[in-house]
């Protein structure tokens, strides 16, 4: 089986490019130059309009100047990502410090950095700027300048509103950016182990596709060799009483004998291996069984007699490396046996394999199949080296469930023990020529 690194997918840097960054920037920029201009011509309010704008001209001044020094496209670094938003974040906290602190709707913009944050870069970082945030928040409550408002008609909010207003940033900072980060691991995971997925098959594929070079090559070299081999055989009986070239001769003869007997190994080992072949079920079973025999573990292949004929399937790379790798997993748990059954009839396929270890956890069976997920022991993973991610589980039955097969999982009924994967296709489906395993462009 093709083994993937999971550190080559798992927990990847983060970067984000600068031009996002900057882009985000003068959106927030040309938001507060309307709202001030808003506020001051079509409400009329008095408004300190030039510390308002000498904020929201440092901040477009700065953007002018890493737009200029700085390639937009080039991705930065977490911790510069994270300073800029950190800016925007103070940059807010001045503005709102001249136009009535937490008494202004705006101040729920302190959220906008730190759900950015929270899809983008480490925890860590998103943590900070949490923090930052509410800090800036907290100082707004005591610190500020009055609401511009109707000087005949003052508005004042009661301490308790503030109090609540403060708090519902807080919350709203916490649990939003807590699902931000939530859903965009998720979807970072699934796309990390589909990336894992669609090189395994890709490997599979080129595995199988070497083989079937590797017969065309001995077949298209078999020819020439063998009139090489008749040609040199010929001369060296006609030269046996020439010393001088019955030596070279015979050399040659070997030589080409020799070329001759590694093309039929090659083709020996091609001959179940061709893109094209067909093999039937017991067959595959036994090509996949065949690299656990030796492991301590006892496998017990059993194929049910029907009435129907056996299905014989295409040499399917997803389906061996699906099927090889359940198996795997299940010798690697095993105590003492593992059992591989099949049956089919007209409309099924049918593959069972069990075995008789601990089992599935009660906490994680409804969630086998997705990566990243594990149900080894922290002792097996020190000992055995394994992260137990559960990458390649995810990877088997994505494969298989390309071909078309249903995947269950399930524990064996009491007082027996261990775990069952069922693998079953509609037959058509198996024995298909061709199924739908290339890999997404």
């Amino acid at each position: 089986m093709t083994d993937v690194a999971a550190s080559d997918f798992r927990h990847p840097r983060r970067y984000v490019r600068l031009d996002t960054i900057l882009r985000l920037r003068w959106l927030a920029a040309l938001g507060q130059l309307a709202a001030i201009f808003i506020v001051v011509q079509g409400l009329e309010f008095d408004l300190p309009v030039v510390p308002c704008l000498a904020i929201v001209g440092l901040s477009c001044l700065l953007n002018l100047v890493l737009q200029i020094a700085f390639n937009p496209m080039q991705r930065l670094e977490p911790a510069y990502a994270a300073a800029l938003l950190a800016l925007n974040i103070v940059e807010l906290a001045g503005l709102l410090f001249f136009t009535g602190g937490l008494q202004n709707p705006f101040s729920f913009l302190f959220l906008a950095p730190v759900l950015i944050s929270a899809t983008v870069l480490p925890v860590r970082l998103t943590i900070a700027l949490g923090a930052l945030a509410l800090a800036c928040a907290s100082v707004l409550v005591f610190f500020h300048l009055p609401l511009p408002w109707d000087i005949d008609d003052p508005l004042v909010l009661p301490p308790i509103y503030l109090f609540g207003v403060w708090l519902s940033i807080v919350l709203a900072i916490g649990v939003t950016s807590l699902y931000a980060f939530q859903v965009t691991e998720e979807a970072r995971k699934l796309s990390d182990a589909l990336a894992a997925t669609e090189l395994v098959l890709t490997r599979e594929q080129h595995l199988t596709q070497l083989d079937g070079l590797a017969a065309a090559a001995a077949h298209e070299l078999g020819t020439p060799l063998s009139t090489i081999f008749l040609i040199s055989r010929e001369l060296e009986r006609s030269l046996q009483d020439n010393q001088q070239f019955a030596g070279d001769i015979k050399t040659l003869r070997e030589q080409a004998q020799r070329c001759r007997d590694i093309l039929a190994k090659i083709t020996q080992l091609s001959a179940t291996g061709a893109p094209f072949d067909r093999m039937p079920l017991s067959t595959l079973i036994e090509e996949t069984v065949a690299p656990h025999r030796d492991f301590g573990v006892a496998i017990k292949v059993r194929i049910a007699v029907a009435g129907a004929s056996e299905p014989v399937g295409t040499r399917n790379p997803a389906i061996l490396y699906g099927v090889g790798n359940i198996l795997e997993n299940a010798v690697d748990f095993a105590r003492a046996t593992v059992e591989v059954n099949a049956w089919w009839n007209n409309e099924t396929v049918e593959i069972v394999i069990s075995d008789d270890g601990p089992g599935f956890a009660p906490d994680i069976i409804k969630r086998i199949g997705e990566p990243y997920l594990s149900r080894r022991r922290p002792t097996d993973e020190a000992q055995s080296g394994h992260r137990g991610l559960g990458l390649g589980v995810f990877i088997a039955r994505t494969l298989l469930e390309r071909t078309g097969a249903k995947v269950s999982f399930s524990n064996r009924i009491f007082p027996d023990h261990g775990a069952v994967v069922q693998i079953a296709w509609p037959r058509q489906r198996f024995e298909a020529a061709e199924t739908s395993t290339q890999p997404a462009s």
